[in-house]
């Protein structure tokens, strides 16, 4: 097994496979991250992105087909959600700067003015020729609930097509597994972190085998003022954290990318809801971990917990 570790997208990516050619391989992924972390970025302004998003207000921008199916693609989630998860809350994640520097409790009018520039209804989609507009000033698009699970997917079928049968892609919260770990052993084991402690020991283990895990908690990003902790999952209806019983959401999944989107959604209402939700959709397992440090989760994860 050949290892590849390196920084991006503001995190630490490790990327492990077994393969006769893994250091080329290795190579190439390596340079589709960076090249996709360049484009997609909503924190570089002179990524595609932010070109889409300078323009709000002012004109459509023609970007990349991928670029423009997977805002579609995310754009169309954002709805159907009710804005649980929702592409659009830049200018809400930005006014908080919440995990960047100077992150800080907003005055109230501040962000009551932000949430009339996150709506859905007012973005034009024209897939003639990939234009994306943000028809009002001060819009913007932020990818980072979806972006990681789209290029874990990607990288899952580049290892596949050229052969890989065993491997680890590790986005930082977002793991996905290739085949098994070896002839002898059968699942590989991923550790999901105690929310409640800054331990590099996990709280539990699960065991999967050509599956996504992906986690998102209030333990990640956060700041605390006057005694409250504002973390960085923010409200699309409030303006404000979300507040709930949740502490951490973790999605098992074929695909990445419905990994991202599940943790995202489940991290809004309250754990046994979500909980319910899951158990009732075909292919996706959850596992949530509350305030109360509860541990809940789907019927089809029992025997694949390790506690």
């Amino acid at each position: 097994m050949e290892s590849r570790q390196f920084k991006a997208m503001g995190t630490c990516i490790t990327l492990s496979i077994l393969d006769q050619h893994a250091s080329s391989l290795l190579n190439i992924a390596e340079n589709k991250i960076k090249y996709w972390e360049k484009r997609f970025s909503a924190n570089d302004n002179n990524s595609e992105l932010m070109t889409v998003n300078r323009n709000a207000g002012l004109a459509p921008v023609r970007v990349q087909s991928d670029l423009f199916d997977l805002i579609q693609f995310a754009l169309n989630v954002t709805i159907a959600s009710s804005l649980k998860m929702n592409i659009l809350i830049g200018p809400l994640v930005k006014l908080w700067k919440i995990g960047f520097d100077g992150a800080h409790l907003p005055p109230s009018d501040q962000i009551k003015s932000r949430l009339n520039l996150i709506h859905p209804n007012d973005v034009i989609l024209n897939p003639q020729n990939n234009e994306v507009y943000l028809t009002r000033p001060g819009m913007e698009i932020d990818l980072g609930a979806i972006a990681k699970g789209y290029f874990a997917d990607q990288l899952q079928q580049l290892f596949i097509q050229h052969g890989v049968v065993s491997g680890v892609i590790n986005l930082g919260g977002n793991v996905m597994i290739i085949g098994r770990p070896s002839y002898e052993q059968e699942y590989w084991h991923i550790g999901i972190r105690n929310p409640f402690e800054s331990t590099d020991k996990p709280l539990l283990i699960l065991k999967v085998k050509n599956k996504s895990v992906v986690t998102s908690g209030i333990y990640e990003r956060f700041f605390e003022h006057e005694n409250v902790i504002y973390h960085h999952i923010l409200d699309s209806q409030t303006g404000y954290p979300a507040n709930n019983d949740i502490a951490s959401v973790t999605i098992v999944s074929n695909h990445s990318i419905d990994g991202e989107i599940w943790s995202t959604i489940c991290s809004f209402g309250t754990a046994q809801q979500n909980i319910s939700i899951l158990s009732q959709v075909d292919g996706i397992e959850g596992l949530i971990i509350t305030r109360q440090r509860q541990i809940l989760y789907t019927p089809h994860l029992k025997n694949k917990i390790i506690f």
